[in-house]
């Protein structure tokens, strides 16, 4: 049997789901192979690092993540592998691969503090590494980032996050909060779904990316008032335009079935 530092075969593992996995499982796999494709397809991926994870429906505490040596452009909904809060692995349909070790840490830190969360997603994007070194961390200087304003969690860097008593301090500093900017790192977005979670992620990102190009313009900075800022921070903690019964849905119930659909038309082998 090939070891995990074994190099990866060429294409992803064509594998059929666990006969145990409930058909909830199922839904949650496809959607978070299709977050992979979308980060990548965004330009959002680091080669074979990184990780996005989701929490697997149940009483069991377990959650789903990449075989750590396949792109993200190759991950499907079958290959994903199943671990425990203990970094135990439940399931793994390719022994040829494993799980990513600061993956672990990070993930499981936020999935056991946080009930509520069920995607956390991490990125190392050029612009949000860049953003993770400034002092000033994100400003709030447009719409997009306005979705945050000061409500962004901050953990400083401490070396390769492999150091499994890392995790309280992840989970404290991220709080009850949506995204949180990791230091000399990178970014973090969790969301209650898949789609939540890669929606926060996506205007994290843009908003980074914005905040890089008007800073390098040079120009002082105009900054709304404090009062607007806060404003458009409520306006845009959920969807600010309602369903057709009047009611707000959460961010990603109208973007996902669009990506899905997106991805479909692209290349729908994420479902196998």
């Amino acid at each position: 049997m090939a070891s995990p530092h074994t190099p990866a075969p060429a294409g992803a593992p064509r594998t059929v789901f666990h006969p145990d996995a409930s058909e909830a499982e199922r839904r949650v796999r496809v959607d978070l192979a299709a977050c992979y494709r979308l980060v990548d397809l965004y330009g959002m991926s680091d080669m074979i690092l990184n990780h996005i994870s989701a929490r697997v429906p149940g009483a069991d505490e377990h959650f789903l993540i990449n075989p750590f040596g396949l792109m993200y452009e190759e991950i499907t909904a079958s290959s994903l592998i199943k671990i425990d809060l203990e970094g135990r692995i439940v399931h793994n349909p390719d022994p040829a691969y494993t799980i990513n070790l600061p993956g672990y840490v990070i993930h499981s830190a936020i999935h056991a503090a946080r009930p509520d969360v069920g995607c956390v997603l991490h990125t190392h994007t050029p612009a949000g590494m860049a953003i993770s070194a400034l002092e000033c961390g994100l400003l709030p200087l447009n719409q997009t980032a306005m979705r945050f304003a000061s409500d962004v969690a901050y953990h400083e860097f401490e070396g390769v996050a492999v150091d499994v008593d890392e995790r309280q301090r992840l989970a404290a500093n991220l709080g009850g909060r949506d995204v949180m900017i990791l230091r000399n790192h990178g970014l973090l977005a969790v969301g209650q779904t898949v789609a939540e979670a890669f929606v926060n992620m996506h205007r994290l990102e843009r908003a980074c990316q914005t905040q890089l190009l008007t800073q390098s313009a040079g120009s002082p900075l105009h900054m709304p008032a404090a009062a607007v800022i806060e404003h458009a921070y409520r306006q845009l903690r959920r969807a600010p335009t309602p369903r057709p019964d009047g009611s707000f849905p959460p961010h990603g119930e109208r973007e996902w079935p669009a990506l899905l659909r997106m991805l479909d038309r692209r290349d729908p082998s994420y479902r196998d």
